[in-house]
């Protein structure tokens, strides 16, 4: 609806217009400001936008690097993780270290958007140089008829395209969390025989607890636990991290299942983590895992909705290869550095 009023009043022309050379620099033009602006709500809608832009490597370079910029999908793994480790302090009655941690974050996903795509700009031929030619109206009022119908659209356009992935993938994941070996399919009566004290609402909440394990998601969570361990994380996050394929904010959800929290409220599971130790009876959500996981999920294509939409958009698996190996790459050993330094 707001890029409608932009659109409809002239202005976004202008944004285009501003920002051309500028992100000529990373090999984009200034037609890619949108898709990216639209990213920090939702890649989806976002590499969709990327249609506009007619040089093929401008439009690619923006399609691989838009689901860098920090989707509203990350914030509630960022409120919960940022919470853990960051303390509600503020300076000068103005500045509070929590948002300043969540805006930092906000512009690592913008500086490695552009790093990335200066990259991909020396990697990336084309057979032309493309110039800006746009049309520059005049000032209007919004016509509220266009823009609710532009908005209509597009939103239409999105939940019948994206929205079919969304619920497959959804499908697929529910299923894998609900059904699983004896282990699972014994948990209410394991629960009820070693714990017949606990009231109701505790009994379901562990036997949540335990059916999630027992899962054939959990027991993926801890088939790929080796590989997560250097960066800090354990079979519990490995569950996370697998779930939250489908979007990253499950993480939150199945954090919440799989510690037997019966609420999502964000300070409710905030307190629960930060009091699980490990093993040796360190905090499994100290600094170091912490901002681990918070790089992991800024770089990670944590979206197998976006996985889909780019090969739509590019008609390539090759592209949508790379999208989804580089990202994870980059991911990882971020995620790996951050760990191994601060541990």
């Amino acid at each position: 609806f707001l890029f409608s009023l932009l659109e409809e009043s002239g202005y976004m022309q202008r944004i285009v217009y501003l920002m051309d050379r500028f992100m000529q620099k990373f090999g984009m033009s200034g037609k890619s400001i949108v898709p990216m602006i639209s990213g920090l709500a939702c890649a989806i809608p976002a590499i969709m936008a990327a249609r506009t832009i007619e040089n093929n490597k401008e439009r690619l370079i923006t399609i691989l690097t838009t689901p860098l910029m920090t989707c509203s999908a990350r914030i509630p793994v960022y409120v919960v993780v940022i919470a853990l480790v960051i303390p509600d302090d503020s300076y000068y009655g103005v500045f509070n270290l929590q948002g300043l941690a969540l805006m930092a974050m906000y512009l690592v996903g913008v500086v490695m958007t552009l790093l990335v795509a200066l990259t991909l700009k020396w990697f990336l031929k084309t057979d032309f140089k493309s110039f800006l030619v746009i049309d520059m109206p005049e000032y209007l009022k919004p016509d509220i008829k266009n823009v609710l119908f532009s908005a209509w659209s597009n939103s239409k356009a999105f939940v019948w395209n994206a929205g079919k992935i969304i619920l497959a993938t959804s499908i697929v994941l529910f299923v894998l969390a609900t059904n699983g070996g004896d282990e699972f399919e014994g948990a209410e009566s394991f629960v009820q025989n070693e714990y017949p004290t606990l009231s109701d609402d505790d009994q379901s909440a562990m036997v949540a607890s335990i059916q999630l394990e027992n899962s054939y998601l959990g027991v993926m969570g801890k088939s790929i636990e080796p590989a997560i361990q250097p960066l800090g994380y354990d079979w519990k996050i490995g569950i996370a991290l697998i779930s939250s394929l489908a979007a990253r904010e499950v993480f939150v959800g199945t954090m919440s299942t799989i510690y037997s929290i019966n609420s999502d409220e964000e300070m409710t599971i905030r307190d629960r983590l930060k009091n699980e130790k490990n093993s040796e009876g360190l905090p499994v959500f100290g600094l170091a895992t912490s901002v681990s996981l918070l790089l992991f999920y800024a770089f990670a294509l944590q979206c197998l909705s976006t996985v889909a939409v780019t090969y739509k958009e590019t008609k390539s698996i090759k592209w949508t290869s790379i999208q989804f190996i580089y990202m994870t790459a980059l991911a990882y050993f971020a995620a790996l550095i951050a760990f191994q330094l601060l541990k």
